[in-house]
């Protein structure tokens, strides 16, 4: 917070996050301006020397953040000629960087990220190109406040907002946009010279995501994007890796999640999910996951319980988020016109609303279960990468087989019953899908559905299974509205003619 609030709400604010942070508390207070800063950390770099907040040489600056910084490793030989670096933490190359550039630094950064850095009277804040990391903020009367989920401000504020991805704020000068999904940028090129270029940049960007100084596994789900980059890590790290996988008995996830651990030899962990065990934990998933949406709760339930099983075994995952949205694999994007202007149009829309939708379900569940999750198919190289690429080479044939550019890029690497697999959402292969409705009939009948959907007409809800989950959502906040003010929506898509 700056300019405003107290020690005591600062330190609520922290205890409503310690799931994103159980390995160390730290707290700054800035007498002159004044301010103060509150972090939570789960150590991923230099564990034990990279507590927050963390200061520049001379005491001048302060830092605190959440993510990682996937160039670090280059950032900090390049810094590290000219400042006395006192860890290894890619937090504290941030700092650094920012002393060099100022603002201007948030074009050197590579990753996931949200961070704050007190410079004397003026604070500057800044989020991640497509906002994998999450960031809220207050402004008014108790001044410029903010966290990194919407829990933590609702008792602080009713004028809560979500900080926009790309995007960078100078107490001087206000909030200045950054960073926008990449216009339609075709390459006129062979598509055996587009195949093999997008395999080069997923083995970068994979390889970039691996930077871990504590134990590390991928989510399996035995689906295209999430077996990319099981394989790819498997390849980069030589020995075997961990991988989770979870769904109900006999789901189509456990089985091919089952075959690809043995292709590629994988330390390999599965849980069979329960319908009673689910129904339990759906108060637990909506507060962490902070949304009532139908289809983000329904893929939460397998994010949460695969999340809960890989903190037995590591602190970091890859997960395969953002590959439908780049390269056409919902099964919708068969009914747009398969022209680059559309296609394009739509997928970059797609992509720039998965702050607030996928992303948020990944960070939210993972860190629920003090783990963090990386994606790297929404690092900036891929997604650039993947709007050279012609329409017509991400839906191709007759019928259309999406994402098949992707799928030939990668032909090598997996089993040809994996490539080739027919596309289901996490909901759907896992198996929850399967039962959730007819549980929730069970224990909410259509009358009390419909009388929650006539008491609620402003939540737009538009099942009885959603209107379930609004019924838990009021339930489970203090401050329901704060939260729902700040929701986005898979129903949100336009209609293309």
């Amino acid at each position: 917070m700056w300019n405003g609030l107290n020690q005591a709400d600062i330190r609520s604010m922290l205890n409503d996050m310690v799931h994103r942070g159980p390995d160390a508390a730290g707290e700054m207070i800035f007498e002159e301006v004044p301010g103060m800063f509150g972090h939570r950390r789960l150590s991923i770099m230099d564990p034990h020397g990279g507590n927050q907040p963390i200061n520049n040489e001379t005491e001048s600056m302060s830092i605190i953040a959440n993510g990682e910084i996937y160039n670090f490793p280059e950032l900090y030989k390049s810094l590290s000629k000219t400042h006395a670096i006192k860890t290894t933490s890619d937090t504290e190359t941030v700092l650094h960087l920012y002393e060099d550039m100022g603002s201007k630094l948030v074009d050197k950064l590579h990753g996931m990220y949200a961070f704050a850095i007190a410079d004397g009277e003026n604070l500057f804040v800044a989020r991640d190109p497509v906002g994998i990391k999450p960031l809220y903020y207050t402004e008014g009367e108790n001044g410029f406040s903010f966290a990194s989920e919407l829990k933590a401000l609702s008792g602080i504020s009713q004028d809560v907002h979500e900080f926009p991805p790309g995007t960078y704020y100078h107490t001087g000068h206000g909030f200045n946009k950054f960073y926008s999904i990449p216009e339609l940028s075709i390459q006129d090129k062979p598509v055996e010279v587009l195949i093999a270029e997008l395999r080069q940049t997923l083995e970068r960007v994979v390889e970039s995501h691996l930077m871990s100084d504590v134990p590390l596994g991928v989510f399996l789900s035995g689906g295209l994007d999430s077996s990319i980059t099981t394989a790819l890590a498997r390849q980069m790290i030589g020995d075997p890796i961990h991988s989770f996988s979870v769904g109900i008995e006999g789901s189509h996830d456990l089985e091919a999640a089952r075959m690809l651990s043995r292709y590629l030899d994988t330390i390999h962990h599965e849980y069979v999910i329960t319908v009673d065990e689910v129904m339990a934990k759906l108060p637990e998933i909506i507060y962490y996951l902070e949304s009532f949406d139908q289809d983000l709760v329904r893929s939460a339930i397998p994010t949460y319980f695969t999340a809960r099983l890989a903190r037995e075994h590591v602190k970091v995952v890859l997960s395969g988020e953002g590959a439908d949205e780049l390269f056409a694999g919902y099964s919708y994007y068969k009914d747009l016109e398969v022209s680059d202007a559309v296609m394009q149009g739509e997928l970059r829309r797609s992509v720039s609303t998965l702050h607030n939708i996928n992303l948020q379900r990944a960070d939210r569940l993972t860190m629920a279960h003090s783990i963090e999750a990386r994606v790297p198919f929404l690092d900036r190289e891929a997604i650039e990468m993947s709007m050279k690429i012609p329409a017509r080479y991400k839906l191709y044939g007759s019928p259309p087989v999406e994402k098949w550019i992707l799928r030939k890029a990668v032909e090598d690497l997996l089993p040809a019953e994996i490539t080739w697999r027919k596309k289901e959402q996490f909901d759907e292969g896992s198996g929850i899908v399967d039962f959730i409705e007819q549980a929730i009939d069970d224990k909410f009948s259509a009358a009390e559905a419909l009388q929650h959907r006539n008491l609620n007409p402003d939540a737009g809800l538009r099942s009885a299974e959603e209107a379930y989950y609004h019924k838990i959502f009021m339930d489970v906040f203090d401050h329901p509205e704060v939260i729902m003010n700040n929701m986005g929506r898979w129903a949100e898509r336009p209609s293309y003619q």
